[in-house]
């Protein structure tokens, strides 16, 4: 069964595929990309305006540890490829690419892991720094009682920094009976198990798996093939497999894969750098269809 027959394309709304580097910011990529990062040299903040779902950039130091922390909000989980964590006990979870959850208790070392990771509970702040000599970006996402964060944060050798996240929803739409409340602690638990399975190919029982083999329109310099279908009771993820088909290097970021209506809660890019002929898997989560 074809992928392009059964499923709307995580490219523009055309099936032509556009040029990756030629084309204009589409509709998709403007809403993804709409939380801009601010700095505050003075303050040493970096105030990262961001929404449930969206991914948005920040520099991480590669020298010191980064504090973050979400405006009028405690961090109340963390999730990514975690290499240790003083959170406590994580989940004894598959390295690379999978993503570990930091938890209660102590962590065990993580040897594939992107990042070391510190809580301060009273305050309901994190502390990040790196892990090893990798310069691709890493991917974490941090949660709120109300939202999941998706950060994408870029290694630079830099001071020790502040990433302060700023939730962009208008108050109203917050506020609003009719708006959709935001993932409660569960659907996030569901989540990062969802993206673990995909990562790892270890499916438990409760997630239907779907072999859904076909091409989808994306760039000209790229295969982008659409290869397997996971269902869980609330969740649905999709594993993609994207090849540069250029004489070029591509580099990827997560917004580019972001879906026209309001359905993706994460998405995951394996390698954001493809040399020519290199490909990546590419993890999409979005919520299920209501019965």
């Amino acid at each position: 069964m074809s992928a392009t027959d059964t499923h709307p394309a995580l490219s523009r709304s055309d099936s032509k595929p556009a040029s990756k580097h030629g084309r204009t910011m589409s509709a998709v990529l403007a809403i993804a990309c709409v939380a801009s990062m601010t700095a505050l040299p003075a303050q040493a903040l970096q105030l990262v305006e961001a929404s449930d779902g969206a991914a948005v950039e920040a520099i991480l130091s590669i020298r010191e540890p980064t504090r973050i922390r979400i405006e009028g909000a405690a961090i109340t989980d963390v999730f990514g490829n975690i290499h240790s964590s003083q959170c406590g006990m994580a989940a004894a979870l598959p390295a690379s690419p999978g993503m570990t959850p930091a938890g209660m208790g102590s962590s065990p070392i993580n040897p594939a892991g992107e990042i070391a990771l510190t809580c301060d509970r009273d305050k309901g702040e994190i502390y990040v720094r790196p892990v090893g000599d990798s310069t691709k970006p890493i991917n974490l996402f941090v949660a709120s009682a109300n939202a999941t964060y998706t950060l994408l944060l870029r290694r630079s050798d830099t001071p020790a920094d502040t990433i302060v996240i700023r939730d962009r929803t208008p108050k109203a739409l917050q506020h609003a009976p009719s708006a959709p409340a935001g993932p409660s602690p569960n659907q996030v638990r569901a989540m990062k198990a969802l993206l673990v399975a995909m990562a790892s190919d270890r499916v438990p029982p409760d997630i239907r798996v779907e072999e859904t083999h076909g091409t989808l329109p994306l760039w000209n310099e790229a295969r982008f093939s659409r290869v397997r279908q996971y269902e869980g009771r609330s969740l649905v993820g999709e594993k993609y497999l994207l090849q540069n088909i250029s004489d070029a290097p591509m580099v990827l970021a997560e917004p580019e894969f972001d879906r026209e209506r309001d359905s993706v809660v994460g998405i995951a890019v394996e390698h954001h750098n493809l040399r020519p002929s290199e490909s990546t898997s590419v993890y999409v989560i979005r919520r299920g269809e209501t019965p």
